[in-house]
């Protein structure tokens, strides 16, 4: 889902994001006299927010931060960014939502001109990879803050993380028949996940390959496992000396 359309929703949103009844027909009245201006300055301002609250995030935490901070770091009035959101924990959904969406919908245009099993694995984690080391901020508030929304908002950010899991499994189901592999799928799913999550803690620009590389290394460890001729070699071994 690439920024525009995010934010498409955003404005289709404004009774979720809390702003003022009165205000919410004034850019699609200014858009119909034609003026794109009021809508792009919205559109930018909803990027300029929730830019600043994922670094304050991921800087002070969910629960260290407050709308003040939030407010101080965006530069607008506390009034202002109240005006956009109502709280911070409708910011948190918010940033929750762009990322996921973004990272399943890049993913499902990815998959749909590749058919095979093993290629559509790897697609998975480089799409994951990139837009990890491309947003790591991001991603940590993503780990980080994985329990704190609630009700409504906290059940639908879980139903997008469900359907990514889900499209996991699926892609090593499809392997596992094509392959004749046997494989607990759940913890292949959970395992490769803890692979991928984390990089943000680790990554390196300096030391370390870029996304490309990283994913072909990564997938090769995931698929082919890493020593395993060795380990072969170590069995036979011991099974001949018993």
């Amino acid at each position: 889902m690439c920024g525009s359309r995010f934010f498409l929703i955003l404005l289709n949103e404004r009774s979720i994001i809390g702003m003022p009844a009165n205000s919410a027909t004034k850019p699609a009245k200014d858009r119909r006299m034609g003026n794109s201006r009021a809508g792009s300055r919205f559109d930018q301002q909803l990027t300029n927010i929730l830019a600043h609250a994922t670094d304050v995030f991921y800087d002070k935490g969910y629960e260290g931060a407050s709308m003040r901070d939030l407010s101080r770091s965006s530069g607008m009035s506390l009034a202002g960014l109240y005006y956009y959101f109502k709280s911070k924990e409708r910011l948190l959904y918010h940033i929750q939502k762009h990322t996921f969406s973004t990272i399943v919908g890049q993913l499902r245009e990815r998959l749909e001109h590749e058919d095979d099993p093993e290629y559509r694995i790897r697609i998975f984690i480089l799409n994951h990879l990139e837009y990890s080391l491309a947003n790591p901020k991001a991603m940590k508030v993503l780990s980080h803050e994985d329990d704190v929304l609630k009700n409504g908002l906290g059940a639908e950010i879980a139903s997008i993380k469900r359907e990514y899991y889900r499209i996991c499994l699926d892609l090593l189901e499809a392997l596992k028949r094509a392959s004749g592999l046997q494989f607990n799928s759940r913890v292949a799913v959970l395992s490769l996940f803890g692979m991928m999550n984390w990089i943000y803690t680790w990554y390196n620009p300096r030391v370390d390959s870029k996304a490309q590389e990283l994913a072909q290394q990564m997938g090769d460890i995931f698929l082919k496992g890493i020593g395993t001729s060795q380990a072969r070699g170590i069995s036979r071994v011991r099974r001949s000396s018993a």
